[in-house]
């Protein structure tokens, strides 16, 4: 896979006008809380016309039902998944728990839409790897490598031409935006680069579980998955491409009592006579045009600033005793790190403008 690390340009190969008919959509797993994440944007989306919302427990019931924040915006019933073969629409989003995915494409219809799958099945290159992390094999190894990774900022020409984009995890975004401009102009050192994340309790589903219940999470902040989490192997695959070379990079999630939301904090050590001039320029370089990028070398980022955005925020700070430079960035994990990021890559696959419905 080709990555592009050129600067954010605006894709215009297939440049939507008012007067076109909308591009049709699907979501399979709308009922889950980044489908709604989804619906949310996409009724705002002048481009767009939701064209079926499939679920499976919640098949038959009213989206607005389910959630009455979306009354006054839509009103359609979820459909269930068994009827996925039916499917008539240009693009299906794919927002169910990893696994789902490379099956459900088997069940598309002939003529099938594109797909972004907000999951991890097409995140990898190797099959081992994906069934060491994710505890199942994958049933469609010969697309592994071949699905563009879907980081706008950094591989847009690959997006655009797909028929299938691998939406990127909510760590690996929070992570990989702030590291690449400098792995790639060779301002830190590639090796025992830390990223100790915080994330909201949103970012392990709906389902409930008692250790995500208030009682649990209220007041309590725990690691969870050290050195077996499903995004590490992400983080690393991306980093070895833009280094072109091994990278060494020990992720430390946590969970803490918030909905919403993930806050990162990185390590790494300067390269021999890199200082943070060179920091700041390489973010120039990468980040300039990027419209849901906001860098800055003074100001500490705050959780409260992203949510219900689809932006990042980056701050960054050199320690002068060690020469370690300190990456501090956040996101919210349902937009940024998943519904608004699908819709980025959507809007380029289609010639939208990258901030169409997401600002």
């Amino acid at each position: 896979m080709i990555m592009h690390y050129a600067v954010y340009s605006c894709v215009v190969n297939h440049v939507h006008t008012v007067n076109q008919e909308p591009i049709r959509v699907s979501i399979a797993g709308a009922s889950g809380y980044s489908g709604t994440e989804l619906i949310k944007l996409l009724v705002r989306h002048p481009g767009v016309r939701i064209e079926t919302l499939y679920a499976a427990s919640s098949a038959g019931q009213r989206a607005d039902e389910l959630y009455p924040a979306l009354r006054g915006r839509i009103g359609m019933r979820y459909e269930s998944l068994d009827t996925i073969e039916d499917l008539d629409a240009d693009l299906l989003f794919v927002a169910l728990p990893s696994g789902h995915a490379m099956d459900l494409l088997d069940r598309l219809p002939a003529n099938r839409a594109r797909v972004i799958d907000l999951g991890g099945d097409f995140r990898l290159h190797d099959a081992e790897l994906y069934a060491r992390y994710y505890g199942r094999e994958h049933s469609a190894p010969s697309k592994l490598g071949s699905v563009p990774y879907g980081l706008p900022e950094w591989n847009s020409g690959e997006i655009a031409g797909a028929s299938l984009v691998a939406n990127p995890g909510c760590y690996p975004t929070s992570i990989l935006l702030p590291l690449l401009p400098l792995v790639r102009d060779g301002v830190i050192v590639t090796e025992w680069i830390t990223a100790s994340s915080l994330s909201g309790v949103s970012g392990a589903g709906r389902a409930s579980s008692v250790e995500l219940s208030y009682t649990e999470m209220h007041d309590n902040v725990r690691a969870y998955r050290v050195g077996a989490h499903q995004h590490t192997p992400e983080i690393t695959t991306m980093l070895r491409s833009i280094a072109g070379h091994e990278t060494s990079v020990t992720f430390i999630p946590h969970l803490a009592p918030i909905a919403r939301g993930i806050y990162s904090t990185i390590t790494a050590r300067l390269a021999e006579g890199a200082t943070a001039a060179d920091v700041t320029a390489s973010y120039d370089r990468a980040y300039a045009d990027a419209p849901f990028v906001r860098i800055s070398a003074t100001s500490i980022p705050e959780l409260g600033a992203v949510v219900g955005t689809n932006f990042i925020d980056i701050g960054y700070r050199v320690d002068d005793a060690t020469g370690s430079l300190v990456l501090l960035s956040t996101i919210d994990n349902l937009i940024k790190g998943a519904a608004g990021q699908a819709i980025q890559n959507m809007n380029i696959m289609f010639g939208f403008q990258e901030t169409e419905g997401l600002l």
